[in-house]
C-alpha cells in the first residue's frame, strides 16, 4: 500500500476534509473539523496516526511491531501505524474506520444528524 491508497480510503467517509494545518508533509484528515488521522507524506513506508481506545491501542502495540504509540499525539488514545510490506491492509482499514467512528461519535448530536 502507498500514501495514495491510504488517502483515498480515508477520504471515503462522509464529511471528511483534508489539509495541511501543521506542516507541508502531514496530511490531516478531519470530520467536521475534528482530526481522525494524520498521514506523513514524507515517510517511506507510509505512516498514519489514528485514534482508538487505550485498551485496544495496548493490544495492537503488543501484537504488531508496525504499530507504535502515536507520534506527536496522546500516546493512550493514538497509535502510529507504519504501513510496512508485511502489514495487514485489512487491519489498517479497520483502524482508520475505528478512528473515524470514534471522532464522529464525539461530535455534537446536531452535527451528526446534519442540522448544522
Amino acid at each position: 500500500m502507498n500514501h495514495e491508497v491510504i488517502r483515498e480510503f480515508a477520504l471515503g467517509f462522509a464529511h471528511v476534509t483534508e489539509g495541511f494545518p501543521f506542516d507541508e508533509s502531514s496530511l490531516v484528515f478531519k470530520v467536521h473539523g475534528k482530526v481522525f488521522a494524520v498521514l506523513d507524506l514524507n515517510a517511506q513506508p507510509p505512516k498514519i496516526t489514528l485514534k482508538n481506545s487505550p485498551e485496544r491501542n495496548s493490544e495492537l502495540r503488543e501484537s504488531y511491531d508496525w504499530i507504535l504509540p502515536g507520534y506527536h499525539a496522546n500516546k493512550q488514545h493514538w497509535n502510529t501505524v507504519i504501513a510496512v510490506e508485511h502489514a495487514s491492509w485489512e487491519l489498517i482499514k479497520n483502524m482508520i474506520t475505528t478512528s473515524y467512528k470514534l471522532v464522529w461519535q464525539k461530535l455534537p448530536k446536531k452535527v451528526r444528524e446534519g442540522s448544522v
